[in-house]
């Protein structure tokens, strides 16, 4: 068994955030140009233009049916990774989702606390250029969209190659509602184990 620790609020290095980017694309990459097409769109839209023009949603979507196909391919690339390696690349999967943990981009995707994780990994698994779009305009993000396998992909590969749980060190959650930065009303009823409210307040329950 190996288990990966780390010092409390570890956090990723730029080294580890360019090692996901770059395996990322490398995998939409061997899918062929279809894909990097839809990506690009989604990338370049207008969402206001969109909005205005009443265009249909369905180019939206498009990508979805190459979502699983992208995943085996990310798990082919890291067949070789050390727990460590993984661990890292959790890490960093896990900042990700916790910095749009927000509630201008959660008013997009809409979701329940699962709703809006896997929505959340829409973003990642799409690759940087569509996750700092996001990042900068809520609106470039897709309603209802979701990726729940590139929530915890590392995380699980970690797990069913060396049989532990990733220990990422960082002190955060990737779970829904966790980045109380990004929110700004909690509600007070159902309180933590701290006694702080548990959720921002109107945010959908499971």
């Amino acid at each position: 068994m190996t288990v990966t620790t780390d010092a409390p609020g570890t956090m990723p290095t730029p080294a580890d955030e360019a090692r996901l980017w770059a395996l990322v694309e490398a995998a939409w990459a061997e899918l062929g140009a279809e894909p990097l097409a839809l990506r690009q769109a989604l990338v370049e839209r207008d969402p206001a233009a969109a909005a205005d023009d009443g265009d249909d949603d369905a180019p939206l979507y498009a990508i979805d049916a190459w979502l699983d196909a992208f995943l085996g391919r990310l798990r082919q690339l890291t067949a070789e990774l050390t727990g460590s390696e993984l661990t890292d690349l959790d890490r960093v999967v896990e900042r990700k989702l916790y910095d749009i943990d927000r509630e201008d981009i959660h008013e997009v995707t809409d979701g329940s606390d699962d709703g809006f994780l896997y929505a959340r990994g829409f973003i990642v698994a799409l690759g940087r250029a569509y996750y700092e779009a996001v990042r900068a305009n809520p609106a470039m993000a897709v309603p209802d969209a979701d990726c729940e396998g590139m929530c915890y992909l590392f995380a699980h590969l970690h797990n069913d190659r060396f049989g532990a749980w990733p220990e990422t060190g960082s002190g955060i959650s990737r779970e829904s509602f966790g980045n109380r930065a990004g929110w700004s009303v909690w509600s007070d009823d159902e309180p933590d184990a701290e006694g702080q409210p548990s959720r921002p307040d109107g945010a959908a329950q499971t």
